[in-house]
């Protein structure tokens, strides 16, 4: 019997359930991949509190590497042995081993460790949709990157820093301003010393940034709004404190004619060819050193609701890997 995490009701961390799992073969098209290492994302909050309603009772999980064990009929370009990882979007990568949609896999490079292919594979491929496809960074642009020290944060930092851009960034504590220094942010903002939109102001001569990257949500909404220059670009990508709602578009007329985005990863990594590329991408930049990732816990699979209420609260640093 193997085992996965699985939710009945929608809720907080205690609402996650440890259970056996009778695994099948895998069917037409899929594969059966035993995973070694399981990585944590904001989105698995979602998908348990139901801000993104999945179907119940449901696994959770979209992000892990691991080991193909057996093929389904069809399948081609995996075989026994190969080294594999997966974003999603479907759920259940908090399990010990699961058939998969041969079509959700990536192969894991030689030189990417299976753990850090499960730390980095969702949050990388997110940091290159975001910087590269959505907002189009272009060097020498002032850009704002909230929770700049965490896991996709601190990619963002880096990503940006790669192609030239230059970055503000914001976090909570003093511990965390020092990592998103070194991770090349060239200002950085402590939010409980200073306030957000009136410290970028100051920084850009009064100008604010061509791009917010605000993965907050509604306690940095406003904020967002206020610190980006004259028809420029806020790209809100999650939810971390909540959903922003209520949006009045005569705002974004006040603010300076700014353009909102609220883009979605799979909507970026839909075509075989984009997925391959930007995970190529991603996974090159990563192998050369360009990116570094932070894995700053580890917690044992089982203990996935403690990784959850860490997370929540804002107690993680950099990239979280639960361990089967």
């Amino acid at each position: 019997m193997e085992h996965r995490i699985e939710i009945a009701a929608f809720g907080g961390p205690d609402a996650m359930q440890w259970v056996e799992v009778d695994l099948p073969p895998p069917g037409p098209g899929e594969v059966r991949v035993r995973h070694t290492a399981v990585g944590l994302n904001f989105i698995d909050t979602y998908h348990r509190r139901g801000v993104y309603p999945v179907p119940l009772p449901a696994p959770l999980g979209v992000e892990a590497a691991g080991l193909v064990e057996a093929v389904g009929a069809g399948v081609e370009g995996f075989g026994p042995g190969d080294r594999v990882c997966t974003f999603g979007p479907m759920t259940g990568a908090y399990a010990t081993a699961r058939n998969i949609p041969a079509a959700a896999l990536f192969r894991t490079p030689d030189a990417i460790s299976d753990e850090l292919a499960a730390a980095s594979l969702l949050k990388g491929c997110t940091v290159e949709f975001l910087v590269e496809r959505c907002a189009r960074v272009q060097p020498g642009e002032a850009v704002l990157v909230h929770a700049a020290a965490g896991g996709v944060g601190l990619l963002l930092v880096q990503w940006l820093r790669h192609i030239g851009a230059r970055v503000i960034g914001t976090v909570s504590t003093a511990a965390k301003a020092e990592l998103a220094r070194a991770a090349g942010a060239d200002r950085v903002i402590v939010t409980t010393d200073e306030a957000i939109a009136p410290a970028v102001r100051d920084w850009t001569g009064g100008e604010g940034v061509r791009v917010s990257f605000d993965g907050i949500g509604m306690d940095t909404w406003e904020a967002s709004l206020d610190a980006t220059a004259r028809r420029g670009l806020v790209v809100s990508f999650g939810n971390a404190s909540a959903p922003v709602t209520g949006v009045a578009l005569g705002q974004l007329s006040a603010k300076g004619s700014l353009f909102v985005t609220r883009p979605t990863l799979y909507d970026y990594y839909r075509e075989p060819a984009e997925r391959a590329a930007g995970a190529a991408r991603m996974f090159g930049l990563l192998a050369g050193g360009v990116l570094s990732v932070t894995i700053g816990q580890r917690y044992p699979l089982a203990e996935a609701a403690r990784a959850h209420a860490d997370l929540e609260g804002r107690r993680t640093v950099g990239s979280t890997v639960l361990v089967p």
